[in-house]
């Protein structure tokens, strides 16, 4: 009876449980499957993410250009607002041109006047010229004289002996020639003094005319620059954009560079990707890019390629900058910013704005191109010609108010002609004389 009841126990203990076999075989799938999974991670990883790099940590920026005033004055209208789009050259703001017209009234008198004074100059000439002609007559005259009061004084002298002249009248011979001695000395010193004179002022009229003056020249930048003034008080829109940002009130007094208002072209915007130092190992310029927005989510794909890589991290050009050698130190991963180029189509079927968060992904498989530029921009990043035609005006303003107050507008037509330096034309009312 003992005998069968021990088998019994040890049969029953060596029987497996049935819910140890069921661990076994969870444990060993679990093990299973996380082997599986490794190993597809890893082929992934190899085949796959190796071959991209990819960050949310990026966002849209473009231009933001400023609008404010080259010159000083009062609004008196705001023809631009908030979210509007503007056309290149558009008028944005118009300022108060009373005080622009009056300063130009200014000088456009001062340069009629200063065209009048050169004007005297060149007249001077030839006054001058006569004065040195007077002189030399008088020369010619207190020589004539002094050849009379010797020859006086040597009759007088030669009847000095027989008692024929008297003492008196003698000496009255001699002061005749003294007198006549002095006043051709005083003669060829006028003679000097007014050639100096000419010499002094043809200094100043020659090899130029009336129009190229340097006096005329300086009144004449004065009436430009007042001109260009009165062409300030309207503000164009430098390039094609929405406005943002508008600052300035009706009414309000504005000074030289005060800003006004913004804007934002947002067909020429791209997207700063904030990359970790590690992921920058294989990112090169060129390398295909996509991205989507957070506005759009999925549905709107954009593509793009690496324009650029920054020279330093955000850290670095932090305005509180990071002082690593000062205290306790702790290691944190630092960003670089990569700027993504965005195809222009794109951007026009779907428009970002300044600021919104992208989700980037570069396909790093191509890397055989450079990390930094190696030849510098061959064109103009960005250039506006909406100021180089607001001083066209100004030179056919000088150029009316010269011929206005030469007195003959022929001879001007005539000497504007002539190359800097050039004699005046024949028969014009300026006269230059020869020094002589």
């Amino acid at each position: 009876m003992d005998s069968s009841n021990t088998n019994t126990n040890t049969a029953a203990v060596d029987a497996p449980a049935p819910g140890n076999n069921k661990r076994r075989r969870a444990l060993t799938a679990l093990a299973a499957a996380v082997v599986v999974a490794g190993a597809g991670w890893g082929a992934y990883e190899w085949l796959v993410a190796s071959r991209y790099e990819t960050t949310d940590n990026a966002y849209v920026q473009g231009n933001v250009i400023q609008i404010t005033p080259q010159i000083g004055g009062t609004v008196m209208a705001i023809m631009a607002d908030d979210t509007d789009l503007v056309k290149t050259g558009q008028p944005l703001v118009q300022l108060d041109p009373a005080d622009a017209k009056v300063a130009l009234e200014q000088t456009e008198a001062a340069l009629g006047q200063a065209v009048r004074q050169v004007r005297t100059l060149y007249a001077n000439n030839g006054s001058l010229a006569a004065q040195v002609s007077l002189r030399q007559a008088d020369i010619v005259k207190a020589q004539s004289d002094i050849a009379r009061a010797q020859d006086d004084l040597k009759r007088r002298q030669a009847l000095t002996g027989n008692g024929a002249v008297s003492k008196e009248e003698l000496n009255h011979a001699e002061t005749a020639l003294a007198n006549a001695k002095s006043a051709l000395a005083a003669a060829q010193a006028g003679v000097i003094a007014a050639r100096e004179q000419l010499a002094s002022n043809q200094s100043l009229t020659e090899g130029t005319t009336v129009e190229q003056h340097p006096s005329v020249q300086a009144a004449a930048a004065k009436v430009r620059e007042a001109y260009l003034a009165t062409q300030r008080v309207a503000l164009p829109a430098p390039v094609e954009g929405y406005v943002a940002k508008r600052t300035v009130q009706l009414g309000q007094r504005v000074a030289a560079g005060t800003p006004m208002m913004s804007i934002v072209p947002l067909n020429q915007v791209w997207v700063d990707a904030n990359f970790k130092e590690v992921q920058l190992r294989s990112i090169r310029l060129d390398q295909p890019v996509k991205l989507t927005a957070d506005v759009y989510g999925k549905k709107v794909e954009y593509t793009g390629h690496v324009a650029g890589l920054g020279v330093g991290t955000g850290a670095a050009f932090a305005l509180l900058p990071a002082q690593n050698a000062t205290g306790n130190w702790i290691k944190v991963v630092q960003r670089v910013p990569v700027r993504i180029a965005l195809d222009a189509e794109q951007l026009k079927a779907n428009p970002l704005r300044v600021g919104l968060s992208m989700d980037v992904e570069v396909d790093v498989r191509q890397k055989g191109g450079k990390t930094l530029a190696d030849a510098p921009r061959a064109t103009a990043l960005a250039q506006t010609q909406v100021y180089s035609q607001l001083d066209q005006g100004a030179d056919a303003e000088v150029q009316r108010i010269i011929a206005a107050n030469l007195g003959r507008a022929p001879a001007l037509a005539g000497a504007a002609k002539q190359p800097h330096g050039a004699a005046p034309p024949a028969g014009s009312v300026i006269s230059h004389v020869n020094p002589i």
